[in-house]
């Protein structure tokens, strides 16, 4: 059984933690390592899908104070405040099936099987709205949260957790969020702790779904730390592109 290096970070803030994730999509590149991180972020972040205008964040009010991100995914706007995210960085070499919707069910089924322990029914989304033949597709929603996508997760009709992958060089990187609970900066979407009326920390939803995700993926985790050369590139990659107006403002 493949063991992956297990990554819990504190709370930081929006470019930091998209660098730190692609340094690790670079590490494993090199090393042929699996890891898989838990963080969060301060203050409250919106985070802009890659293709998403940043012009767009005007029209949701609730965010507009909030300093902003471009990841490096795609997808729709997300507040980070009250929720979870995770990175799962994978070399594609048949120690773990790869292919997208394997991962992305793999997680997503965790999530499932973990809320349920908890007393709450959530799902995966398997139907999407049809659109009729010949009718122009509705633009999506701006927050990721408002949209579905097939494998999403689901708490009584709302939508609680979601993912997006990045490829490089033989490697995927999938990283995704779980809305625990209403945030002052989005308050039209609740979370998990809202629907299911329980009380769920971060650190305690991490450490529940850790004993899920390890048997669904065949892994076993070791608990480490960002490697020195890490830290130096996620550094770089804060400096150079996550903070950098060029990136944020791309489109």
């Amino acid at each position: 059984m493949p063991i992956a290096r297990l990554i819990i970070d504190p709370p930081a803030e929006g470019a930091w933690n998209m660098a730190v994730d692609e340094a690790l999509l670079e590490s494993a590149v090199a090393s042929d390592t699996i890891t898989l991180r838990f963080y969060e972020w301060t203050p409250a972040t919106l985070s802009l899908g890659y293709f998403q205008a940043y012009d767009d964040r005007a029209a949701h009010a609730g965010s507009r104070d909030c300093p902003v991100v471009r990841r490096s995914t795609g997808g729709g706007a997300i507040v980070h405040d009250q929720e979870l995210t995770y990175s799962l960085v994978v070399p594609m070499n048949g120690r773990i099936n790869a292919v997208a919707t394997a991962l992305y069910d793999a997680m997503h089924q965790s999530l499932v099987n973990t809320l349920a322990r908890l007393g709450v029914t959530a799902s995966l989304y398997r139907t999407p709205e049809l659109v009729q033949l010949g009718a122009e597709k509705p633009a999506e929603p701006f927050l990721c949260f408002q949209r579905r996508a097939v494998g999403d997760v689901i708490v009584d009709g709302q939508k609680i957790a979601g993912s997006a992958q990045r490829r490089h060089s033989g490697t995927v990187l999938q990283h995704g969020s779980v809305l625990l609970r209403k945030s002052a900066s989005a308050t039209e979407l609740p979370g998990v702790c809202d629907l299911g009326r329980i009380n769920l920390s971060a650190s305690e939803l991490t450490n529940l779904w850790l004993e899920e995700i390890k048997p669904l993926l065949s892994l076993e985790t070791e608990l480490e730390s960002l490697t020195e050369p890490e830290v130096s590139l996620a550094r770089k990659v804060q400096i150079g592109k996550f903070l950098s107006a060029d990136w944020t403002r791309k489109r």
